[in-house]
């Protein structure tokens, strides 16, 4: 592995590539770093200081660990590419319900742009609405789970009010902006995809802090104990990430003018995960609803619909919610998958171009066997993502822990941390075995 990555740096184009990718990494956490202007950032560190001596259930708590801390510093990348990442996930969904997003899908590249674009536009927008709930609530000191109230975040000043929360609007939406613009960089000249890279970067950004307060709070036997952990989620994650099902298809030959074309054999890749970690941020994102009703509904005198949320759905290591959390994983999975993966269509090709699974017959049997196929490897699919997603919140019942609150190696982090680096890794090695290097994982 070690000649290997050597080698990539002695390759010139492959060198650049991931020069270029680490100096937008750079101005990425820079821009993380970079305080909004209007904002006491003084303040603001004494709120997130005084966060860590209470309770941190709050809803924001994986955000700001997205966005690698910008969240809570209200910085000009405070919102992260969160933003970037709801609006693909909308259009992805809308794909199947609006035939003009369909038919873009079916036009190859240009089509992709004209959805990218979308993208953008819905991004923006996006930005606008989460930036000025973010505001509101960091003015109204719900962002820090109201335990700095005594620390103005945005200073009273000769200004109008509109004016100043109008100026951290703009500011957080262009940074918004900015981080799509920058993630686009990485995946046209850099390495990898760059919104999963930079989203990456914002993760790993949190993992010495977070594991400091781990180490501070358990002492060295639970950090040790949460490092082991850690080691068993990353092996069976690569394990399963790396598993597929592969159905094999003969192209039978044909003559096309004077050339004979097909007669070749390759496989449909099926993974076991298939639909990635897409249905454990949308579970998520369920999940977190009850949690902010109860931001907006806090009060001196809770009534039972409080007492019954605040208890079964907003309670992380409650039973409850740990399997509400399971079932809506597997049911979004299976979801996911058969909206995004199309058994008709893939057969469909296969007859047009001359394809054809052995022993099975063209057209509709291919999709019922591939829907066949499909549904049995889904399950043990579903079941590992749920798996992973509660294993840090069963982990932290036997320890009697608060400090699952900002675990940074449980459920949808360590999906994503590993699945990017398992193809940045990919994708690296594809370019060096064009070369003759042998790759990473050789």
């Amino acid at each position: 592995m070690l000649s290997a990555f050597i080698s990539a740096f002695k390759t010139p184009d492959l060198r650049k590539k991931i020069l270029f990718t680490l100096g937008i990494i750079a101005i990425y956490r820079l821009g993380a770093t970079l305080p909004s202007p209007g904002v006491a950032y003084g303040n603001v560190q004494q709120c997130v200081e005084a966060m860590k001596t209470g309770d941190q259930s709050g809803v924001f708590t994986l955000l700001n660990l997205f966005s690698g801390g910008a969240l809570m510093s209200l910085s000009v990348f405070a919102l992260g590419i969160m933003p970037y990442i709801t609006a693909s996930i909308i259009l992805q969904l809308l794909t199947v319900v609006i035939p003009r997003l369909e038919q873009l899908r079916k036009e190859g590249q240009a089509g992709q742009a004209k959805i990218t674009q979308y993208t953008r536009y819905l991004t923006l927008g996006l930005a606008v609405l989460q930036s000025s709930a973010f505001i509101a609530l960091a003015r109204s000191g719900q962002l820090f789970n109201n335990m700095c109230n005594e620390f103005p975040i945005v200073p009273q000043t000769s200004l109008p009010d509109w004016v100043t929360v109008g100026m951290l609007v703009i500011t957080m939406t262009a940074g918004t902006g900015v981080v799509m613009w920058l993630g686009e960089l990485i995946t046209d000249r850099g390495v990898g995809n760059g919104m999963s890279v930079l989203i990456f970067t914002s993760i790993a950004a949190r993992l010495p802090s977070e594991g400091w307060q781990i180490l501070d709070s358990q002492g060295v036997w639970g950090f040790v104990g949460v490092i082991a952990l850690v080691l068993v989620v990353i092996t069976l994650v690569v394990y399963i990430e790396q598993a597929q099902r592969r159905i094999p298809v003969q192209y039978a030959k044909r003559m096309v003018g004077r050339r004979m074309y097909g007669g070749t054999s390759t496989y449909i890749p099926l993974k076991v995960n298939q639909a990635g970690v897409i249905p454990v941020i949308f579970a998520s994102s369920l999940l977190y609803l009850p949690q902010l009703a109860l931001d907006f509904m806090r009060s001196d005198n809770p009534g039972k619909v409080y007492i019954f949320i605040e208890k079964y759905f907003a309670t992380p290591t409650s039973w409850s919610y740990i399997l509400t959390y399971g079932l809506l994983i597997l049911f979004f999975t299976y979801f996911y998958v058969s909206i995004t993966f199309n058994p008709t269509e893939v057969a469909d090709n296969m007859k047009k171009y001359g394809g054809f699974v052995p022993g099975i017959r063209p057209g509709k049997p291919t999709a019922d066997y591939l829907s066949f196929i499909l549904s049995r490897i889904t399950l043990p699919g579903a079941l590992y993502l749920a798996i992973i997603a509660v294993l840090p919140n069963l982990f932290f019942i036997a320890l009697d822990s608060q400090a699952y609150q900002n675990f940074p190696f449980g459920g949808t982090a360590v999906l994503i941390m590993v699945g990017v680096g398992l193809e940045t890794v990919k994708q690296i090695e594809s370019q060096l075995m064009q070369r003759s290097y042998e790759g990473f994982l050789r």
